[in-house]
């Protein structure tokens, strides 16, 4: 069973609330295929711990907007690698080192890609050497 419709609002929200927070890397798995505890992961990082918190609560403000609030929420004191259990999406924000460190993409390769916003896709890159101004993150 594919992906739902809920499933695909909430990724595509909380994967532009995570871009507007400057999160590395947004990509979205349909892993509905595979699991049957959640439709869709999306995975994103930043380079700090500050940041990280920052993107939670970003997503957790969006997201609640719509009317869904997490199930379940793991490793927010550490703010290294925070897990949010929508039931329908699981959002992963993690720290860059533990990105790579654990390489969920790898993992989920074989499932197919949630198609997102132009704007998530772009990430960094839409700020960087665009001469866009305002308030940002950390340099690359």
């Amino acid at each position: 069973m594919p992906i739902s419709d809920r499933a695909l609002e909430l990724t595509v929200a909380a994967a532009e609330a995570a871009a507007e927070k400057l999160a590395d890397d947004v990509v979205a798995f349909d892993v509905s295929e595979q699991l049957y505890i959640t439709d869709a992961f999306l995975i994103c990082s930043a380079p700090n711990d500050r940041q990280v918190r920052s993107i939670v609560d970003a997503v957790e403000e969006r997201l609640r907007g719509l009317g869904a609030k997490p199930a379940r929420r793991e490793g927010e004191r550490e703010g290294r690698w925070v897990l949010l259990d929508y039931l329908d999406i699981i959002v992963h924000v993690q720290h860059a080192e533990e990105r790579v460190y654990y390489s969920l993409e790898r993992i989920w390769k074989d499932c197919p890609t949630v198609e997102l916003p132009e704007e998530v896709r772009r990430g960094r890159s839409r700020l960087d050497g665009a001469g866009a101004s305002g308030s940002g993150g950390a340099a690359s």
